[in-house]
């Protein structure tokens, strides 16, 4: 095993202790009903040795005697049962606090990290660590959790005992002992990068199952199934073959103990038989010898099995903590004030931003938007119009310069209250799980129903939500998909139309609508703009005529800017993308 990664596994014990130290009292408590497990296994052997002892032979039989050690081992087996019985109920415990603290923490950091984070992982892989991932972990500590502190207690008690009955026969128990430790250590240092890159094959898979499922009509629109299943294949074969490895690694470590048990069983036999025969000791002691030397090998296999589980939990564990260890979003400053309710005046004041540090996109933007203007953006894709919005909202910090919004940098105040002052309606819609209302009160979960009917109305969505089978009460399956793409759209512009931010965002808005609705829902932005500041991104122009100022942007640049008719008469960029919409065939 290398440094490294013996020094990735240790850090990652040790955070996986911090995780467990909240629980003290509770770990305190197993580990005191492990002891007693432990203690009364051991007296067993002790007591079906000194009964073997009273039977002499035939008529000489102490059944005085032989009564109560039965009830002696009865009362020690029902205190064997109960003790594990409890300890397995608050190791169950502690395994399950510890796994649901784990995804706390781990969710709580996807929704404080970058999207940049988002744009370089697939969402599967983040999928895979919050819900198989630490299901994994959770399995091998709840196996090793105890099993690991009483295999050990085991073996050193039945140690002890052995030596004090006979330490010749002690010895040799001991010497065959390196074996075990040998193949459980070999079988353990190979066994956790196999287990790592199974975990890591099927997040892949995760994520290949998530993308074609959400994507089906996708996937038959462009006759892909056959390709889709020719990458599916792949992961799965090599899936099947990193967890083949891995599970015959990890199967080796029980026939491999068990011959060096039957090793450790026949040694003691032969010597303790001798011995006895010597007299050394009695036939009973050798019973509780041979009893003993089952209890002292077994804890091995124990122990082997849960290495190789806790093998399996660490790698995944690692998994979950690398995604807790990412960067996350620069926090609000500890001077951030909230940013009131304002007019919605804009300024870019020398502004460079760069998705990747080595590809130029924004190198030096400067722009002022007055309270109540439309300002459109247009140009190619790529241009940058996206971009700026996403600035706008500070889903991604500048490299340089100073966006101000209402006078306050956008840097000195909260997220929460930046964007409070801001209403987006995407392109692509997005709608929870839950009823029409609440997708509609998204924003502002304390709407009343009149509020949201209000909203529902100026956008134009409140006939078709009186036509579904219960009104506002509809429940909306995940991502909408009960109810058609234009419909989605309207309940994307009702959710902003409730919350009327001072600043508007309004990127291809109205793309997913059918002309006639169109113009309806042109007419209730037309109301909902009225003294606010609105950022209009659009690809079909004939939408933006009516903007106080055009930005025809191109690689990162605004190239262009004014009214439509004073940009058709530069008969510069934009008068080309216009003339080639509008073009006669």
């Amino acid at each position: 095993m290398s440094k490294t990664k013996q020094k990735l596994d240790q850090n990652t014990i040790h955070r996986v202790l911090k995780l467990i130290r909240p629980y003290t009292g509770m770990v305190i408590l197993t580990l005191t009903l492990a002891l007693i497990t432990v203690v009364t296994t051991l007296l067993a052997p002790v007591l079906s040795g000194k009964a073997v002892d009273m039977i002499l032979g035939p008529g000489q039989v102490d059944f005085a005697g032989l009564g109560k050690i039965a009830i002696a081992m009865a009362a020690t087996i029902a205190c064997t049962a109960l003790a594990q019985w409890l300890m397995n109920v608050v190791n169950n415990r502690i395994t399950f606090q510890v796994v649901r603290d784990m995804r706390v923490r781990a969710f709580g950091q996807l929704e404080i990290l970058p999207l940049k984070y988002m744009d370089a992982h697939r969402p599967g892989d983040a999928i895979s660590r919050i819900t198989t991932d630490v299901e994994q972990f959770s399995d091998g500590l709840l196996m090793g959790f105890t099993q690991l502190f009483t295999g050990m207690l085991t073996i050193l008690g039945t140690l002890g005992v052995m030596l004090f009955i006979d330490w010749r026969i002690a010895l040799v128990v001991v010497a065959l002992t390196p074996l075990s430790i040998f193949v459980a250590r070999f079988i353990a240092t190979h066994t956790y990068s196999m287990f790592k890159v199974q975990s890591e094959t099927r997040a892949e898979m995760t994520s290949l199952v998530e993308e074609l499922v959400g994507n089906e009509h996708l996937v038959r629109a462009f006759g892909y199934e056959r390709r889709a299943e020719e990458r599916f294949d792949k992961i799965n074969l090599d899936l099947q073959k990193c967890g083949v490895k891995a599970t015959f690694f990890s199967s080796t470590t029980n026939p491999c103990t068990r011959f060096v048990n039957a090793l450790v069983y026949a040694a003691v036999g032969v010597l303790g038989a001798f011995v006895a025969i010597a007299g050394g000791i009695t036939v009973g002691q050798l019973s509780v010898f041979l009893n003993y030397a089952n209890q002292y090998t077994k804890p091995f296999n124990d122990i082997s099995d849960v290495m190789t589980e806790l093998q399996n939990a660490l790698a995944c564990a690692q998994r979950v903590f690398d995604l807790i260890d990412e960067t996350p979003i620069v926090p609000d400053g500890p001077d951030a004030v909230a940013l009131p309710h304002g007019a919605g005046s804009v300024e870019f004041d020398h502004v460079r931003f760069r998705y990747v540090d080595d590809v130029p996109l924004i190198e030096d933007m400067n722009l002022k938007v007055a309270p109540g203007q439309r300002i459109a953006l247009v140009g190619p894709t790529g241009c940058g119009k996206t971009t700026l919005v996403n600035l706008l909202m500070r889903f991604y910090e500048i490299n340089g310069g100073t966006l101000r919004v209402d006078g306050y940098s956008i840097d000195n105040v909260t997220r929460d209250s930046l964007r409070g002052n801001l209403g987006m309606v995407l392109q692509e819609t997005w709608l929870k799980a839950g009823t029409i209302a609440e997708n509609i009160a998204y924003g502002k979960p304390d709407a009343t129903r009149e509020e949201i009917i209000a909203a529902a109305k100026k956008a134009h969505a409140h006939s078709f939500i009186c036509r579904l089978p219960n009104g506002y009460d509809t429940q909306v399956a995940e991502d909408g998909g009960n109810i058609s793409q234009g419909q989605r759209q309207l309940l994307c512009i009702a959710r902003v139309m409730l919350r009327r931010p001072p600043i508007l965002i309004l990127d291809e808005a109205t793309s997913s609508i059918d002309t006639r609705t169109e113009v309806l829902v042109q007419d209730a932005f037309e109301e909902l703009m009225k003294g606010r500041t609105s950022f209009i991104v659009a690809h079909r122009l004939s939408t933006i005529k009516n903007a106080d100022q055009i930005l025809v942007m191109k690689a990162g640049n605004i190239i262009e800017r004014g009214t439509h008719e004073e940009l058709l008469a530069q008969g510069g960029f934009y008068k080309q993308l216009y003339e080639s919409q509008f073009a006669k065939a």
